[in-house]
């Protein structure tokens, strides 16, 4: 059997080596943004990727090795345990295979088989597999008896005792049930139909009321919708190979029956047994073999389209945490609203909170004028240079406000930008928000994070539920420790792989760099609060609990921007590794502050010549780049949608318009696009490139800004088509048999010709999906 570690190297085709470093780095604490970062020489230039793909792997198979471990020893205990099942369960692979070798051993309550046996039938049940020549009545007449404990009365019970035995027997045989399984996977269709008087009340899946697909074939985004549509009792499903016209001949006619049979070796030849043999096949395949399987692998259906949700939300939600910050720059920020006004919030280039107000600029006080006089007299006052507007209700109506402002008030130098607020009234209501403007509104807490979110989206962001910034795909019907889990490594990785300055990052931010936790970064907090900046990383010891473990893992990815700092506490150079640096500056005769930007010399430098024991050419080099552009940021540069003026709500759109977006949201089938109407357009994957695309996020991603065409637009269901094929019209394409948005059906292979229909992959269905899981 092979080790964990060998495995997983197979699986990452890596040196064993390799993965036994970084495992026992993760055993000793080390985070993966450290081990990619600063344990180069010890991983043998292990990324992040590969490092979570590990992290995730050993997870799994040390759960896989202590569930071994358990099975062996309960069927040592039952005195069961031979060399050959010992060295199958030893060399089982995954769960399943385990769990089906286990299957004839595991303690369960009372069986039908289990009582059949202390009534000694379990020769009769023999006899007649042995020799289908013998007659059933008649071996069974030989097995009556009277007992008090387990009666057989007559021959019709001895020989329903006989089938029980023979059927755990044949549903527990561990190879069988691999061959079935596999069988199963490989040619299996899923039935979906409506559950009874559910019509009305599940609407929303209407698509599936009458559906079948084979079940290899089925998208992730389609199976959880199956599977909410069940959990809502709206949908029932099945899967079983689909039988031909008129069903199944004989009751061997069924494939996976035909596989039981052959391996028992059950045949249908006119024998005296040869009937009672073959319903036995028969109902150990429909009662107990079909709905354990069919279980299994619906199971792990789910489990692989809650893989596939969890890792397009965890793309989606590493793009929006990398977006482009505006930068330090005083901003206000604009929480848009009808009736009860527009909130407005001022914070400094820091993202402190300085100032406030509520105009009412739309209907129905119509007080234009005056609020735009009292948003420019608090950017006045300021020295605010940008507007940041939250896309939400009269987000329209509201920029058009920050347009009017602009131009009456040229001398401001104003910038208005359209912000995605989801998830801004989540943390304007949480205990952090609470705690850090006690005395402020709810709205204005929304409206001061709306112009931070412009700052830095990064920094905002962490202090936000992941699942409420509404860039994920079902995200409340997968497992959500998984998801929890997942997302926590994304926001982990993206923050250490920006760094934080650690005299103005908030406790949310500091408590995802590497090594820290809330407790540490509370300290932070505090210490900061009752000392004032930090000076140097060296100080960060003085923090109650943060020892040296904890310095290692974070002092890399924890910045200082002072002038009385050490030059290096600014950059992404390791305190551990300062003596590089400094014998680079000692042997050329240079002092540290003259080295740090100097391309040129940086460039001639050979990183060979540096290296030591501790620190090889892999991190003397990254000490090199660190040193040319210290503190880079790996985020791109600030720009924005520019969106059309007269075009506020899905009623202004026209086919053929050509508009200027922000990606929101990519999923499986495409991406959502923001272009100032109220509701987010869909372009398909058919429609994102004029080439094939197999996976959206290999086009586009979360806040990406991109031209794209009007091809169909709904206003009574408020549902927009879009593409990015801008040379493309919508009257070429329908002229092409495809209607607006609405690419070719895809070869979903069904599987028998009736009235049932597979479901056909194309806009108006990804329209209806979407919708559906953003409710």
């Amino acid at each position: 059997m092979k080790s964990i570690e060998s495995r997983i190297a197979d699986e990452l085709r890596v040196a064993q080596g390799q993965v036994i470093a970084a495992i026992g780095l993760l055993d000793e604490g080390a985070t993966v943004p450290f081990i990619s970062r600063y344990r180069k020489e010890v991983t043998g230039g292990l990324d992040d990727s590969q490092l979570r793909e590990l992290e995730d792997r050993l997870k799994y198979l040390r759960e896989l090795e202590d569930r071994r471990a358990t099975i062996l020893s309960s069927i040592e205990e039952q005195g069961k345990l031979n060399d050959d099942l010992k060295k199958s369960i030893l060399t089982a692979e995954t769960k399943n295979s385990l769990e089906d070798l286990y299957l004839p051993y595991k303690p369960k309550r009372r069986t039908k088989g289990q009582i059949a046996r202390e009534a000694g039938l379990e020769p009769l049940a023999d006899a007649l597999l042995g020799d289908p020549m013998l007659d059933p009545e008649t071996e069974a007449a030989g097995y009556l008896n009277d007992s008090d404990e387990t009666p057989v009365p007559d021959t019709k019970a001895a020989l329903d005792g006989a089938r029980a035995i023979l059927m755990e027997r044949f549903a527990e045989d561990a190879a069988l049930l691999a061959r079935l399984r596999d069988y199963l996977q490989a040619n299996a269709v899923v039935t979906v139909n409506v559950a009874k008087d559910k019509e009305q009340e599940g609407s929303k899946f209407r698509d599936y009321f009458d559906y079948q697909e084979p079940f290899n074939a089925i998208p992730p985004h389609r199976a959880l919708a199956i599977f909410r549509g069940r959990n809502e009792g709206i949908l029932n499903s099945t899967l079983d190979i689909a039988a031909p016209e008129g069903g199944w001949e004989s009751e061997l006619a069924h494939p996976c029956a035909q596989m039981v049979a052959e391996h028992w070796g059950i045949q249908s030849q006119e024998r005296p047994a040869d009937k009672w043999l073959t319903q036995v096949v028969s109902w150990t395949w429909k009662i107990k073999v079909l709905l354990h399987l069919s279980g299994d692998l619906m199971f792990d259906l789910r489990e692989r389209a809650e893989a596939e949700a969890i890792r397009v939300f965890s793309l989606n939600l590493k793009d929006l945490l990398l977006a482009a910050p505006a930068g330090a720059k005083a901003t206000l920020g604009l929480d848009p609203g009808l009736r009860t006004g527009v909130k407005v919030a001022v914070v400094d280039k820091t993202g402190q909170y300085l100032d406030q107000a509520t105009i009412y600029p739309h209907a129905p006080k119509n007080q234009w004028d005056q609020s735009i006089a009292v948003i420019a007299a608090l950017a006045a006052k300021h020295g605010v240079e940008l507007i940041a507007i939250g896309n939400g209700t009269a987000s329209r109506e509201t920029d058009k406000l920050a347009g009017d402002l602009i131009k009456r008030h040229p001398e401001l130098r104003l910038t208005k930008v359209m912000v995605n607020e989801a998830g801004a009234s989540v943390y304007s209501a949480s205990e952090f928000a609470a705690r850090e403007f006690p005395d402020l509104d709810v709205t204005i807490r929304g409206a001061v994070s709306i112009a931070r979110r412009l700052q830095d989206p990064l920094a905002e962001l962490v202090k936000i539920e992941p699942k409420s910034i509404g860039v994920g795909q079902y995200q409340h019907d997968v497992n959500q420790f998984q998801l929890g889990r997942s997302l926590d490594a994304v926001i982990e990785d993206c923050v250490n792989d920006v760094g934080v300055d650690l005299n103005m990052a908030s406790m949310p931010l500091l408590r995802r760099v590497s090594g820290l936790n809330e407790t540490i970064a509370n300290n932070i907090v505090m210490y900061r609060n009752q000392h004032g900046e930090f000076n140097s990383r060296e100080q960060l010891k003085e923090v109650p609990r943060l020892g040296d473990k904890t310095f290692e893992q974070a002092a890399g990815f924890l910045r200082i921007v002072s002038t009385n700092a050490n030059p290096l506490d600014s950059s992404g150079v390791h305190p551990e590794a300062y003596s590089v640096v400094e014998a680079i500056a000692r042997k050329n005769g240079r002092e540290i502050n003259s080295i740090i930007g100097d391309t040129q010399f940086l460039k001639s430098l050979k990183p060979e010549d540096y290296t030591t024991e501790q620190f090889g050419v892999p991190t003397v080099t990254d000490i090199i780049n660190e040193l040319n552009k210290p503190g880079r940021d790996p985020r791109p540069e600030f720009k924005t949608a520019a969106l059309r003026d007269g075009v506020e709500t899905i009623k202004d759109l026209v086919e053929d318009m050509v508009l200027e977006g922000t990606v929101t949201n990519v999923t499986n089938f495409g991406a959502f696009v923001d272009i100032g109407v109220h509701q987010d357009g869909l372009v398909h994957i058919s429609c994102l490139a004029d080439k094939f695309v197999d996976d959206p996020h290999k086009v586009v991603k979360a806040g990406q800004i991109v031209k794209v065409k009007v091809l169909e637009v709904d206003v009574q269901r408020k549902r927009i088509a879009l593409t990015m094929r801008l040379q493309e019209t919508s009257a070429e394409r329908r002229d092409r048999g495809q209607g607006a948005g609405k690419p070719k059906p895809r070869n979903t292979k069904p599987a028998r010709a009736n009235k049932q229909r597979t479901m056909p992959a194309n806009n108006a269905m990804a329209e209806k999906l979407a919708a559906a899981f953003k409710k």
